[in-house]
């Protein structure tokens, strides 16, 4: 059996013939496993979207994860991933990532969302709806005088951080906003612990700001969402595949104050992620296209292989409030969507990783 990260090998045939009329075959084997780095967005509940995806991926089982961005939802992805990896292989990883999404469903004591058996329609408690209110007035230092969070309980209960941090399977890369600079914080594998994680994914209308070394942190939405830069210049996998949750395109314009307060909010967290992104479409443009011209960041640029998967369609018609539901039948259904299109990606474009770009981020972003 093949060692975890790696699949059997697949030979090559070539055939010389002899004098004789025989032929002279050699076989060159591939012990290479095609190799991703994943870019996980934040949204809250509708992370579990991206629950079905890497589930798929793993059920899969013929990509092999390099680097692995997050940011918000996308960095508890993430981090699951790498302990489920670490800890169990491709099945460890896919059952952590179920332990984890239920866990948050059952997380809090009192009803947060309600949702039809199939978990398409749903929608905020009441109650919950008077809270979320109540934050526009108070701070979370008089909402939640003792700083509760179920996420740290959880991901504590979860994940090994010490052994995490020298034993990652991938590299990790998470994202949260300094509250005092605006400033992007990358925390790398040998920094990952879960006040990294909780600041990540720190709403500051929601939760005190995240300290770490004496610094504030809310969620890294508002720096990177997710952050593509490290992927690009700190991993040697040229492919990278973009698990998206906020819809590049919205069919129709806001005009109550509520939506306009929504599209506002979920452009400021998609700004950088599509600033960042018309950077990397514009300088592969403007690279030389001779190779013997190249420098090394034009190299790189130059063997970028860029790959999609989302759910334009079906977040487009979620209400922005049910990235708050905490439901596990609307869990549910987001990872059977992201199953589904994750599987029909890997029937679609497998064959092209490590080839070429199977998206034209130039058409899609610049």
């Amino acid at each position: 059996m093949a060692a975890e990260g790696r699949q059997p090998c697949r030979a090559v045939a070539i055939r010389w013939p002899n004098a004789d009329g025989s032929e002279f075959i050699v076989l060159f084997g591939n012990w290479n496993k095609r190799s991703i780095n994943l870019a996980l967005q934040g949204g809250g509940a509708h992370g579990a979207f991206t629950w079905g995806v890497l589930d798929a991926l793993l059920e899969d089982g013929r990509l092999h994860f390099d680097g692995v961005s997050g940011t918000s939802a996308g960095a508890m992805n993430a981090v699951i991933l790498a302990q489920g990896l670490m800890h169990g292989g491709r099945d460890g990883a896919r059952a952590a990532l179920k332990t984890y999404w239920t866990a948050v469903g059952r997380s809090l004591p009192f009803e947060v969302a309600r949702s039809s058996k199939d978990g398409q329609d749903v929608s905020l408690a009441p109650a919950f709806k008077i809270m979320l209110q109540w934050s526009h007035y108070f701070s979370p230092h008089q909402l939640n005088p003792f700083d509760l969070n179920p996420l740290r309980d959880i991901l504590c209960a979860q994940v090994d951080f010490e052994r995490l941090r020298t034993h990652s399977p991938v590299k990790l890369f998470i994202a949260a906003t300094n509250a005092n600079s605006g400033k992007v914080r990358m925390f790398r594998t040998p920094e990952i612990s879960v006040e990294a994680i909780l600041a990540s994914a720190c709403l500051p209308m929601v939760s005190r700001p995240v300290e770490i070394e004496g610094e504030p942190y809310w969620d890294g939405g508002y720096a990177a969402n997710p952050a593509v830069f490290p992927l690009v210049y700190e991993c040697k996998t040229s492919d990278i595949l973009l698990v998206l949750l906020t819809p590049l395109k919205h069919k129709a314009t806001p005009h109550t104050a509520q939506q306009i307060k929504d599209r506002v909010l979920e452009l400021a967290f998609n700004s950088t992620f599509l600033r960042e992104m018309r950077m990397f479409a514009h300088a592969r443009e403007y690279s030389s296209p001779s190779l013997f011209h190249l420098g090394p960041l034009e190299r790189r640029l130059a063997k970028l292989n860029f790959h999609v998967i989302d759910a334009d369609e079906l977040m487009s018609e979620l209400k922005t409030e049910t990235k708050m539901a905490t439901n596990i039948r609307f869990f549910e259904m987001l990872r059977d969507m992201g199953r589904e299109r994750t599987l029909a990606w890997l029937e679609a474009n497998h064959g092209q990783v490590s080839k070429r770009s199977t998206v034209d981020i130039g058409e899609l972003f610049y």
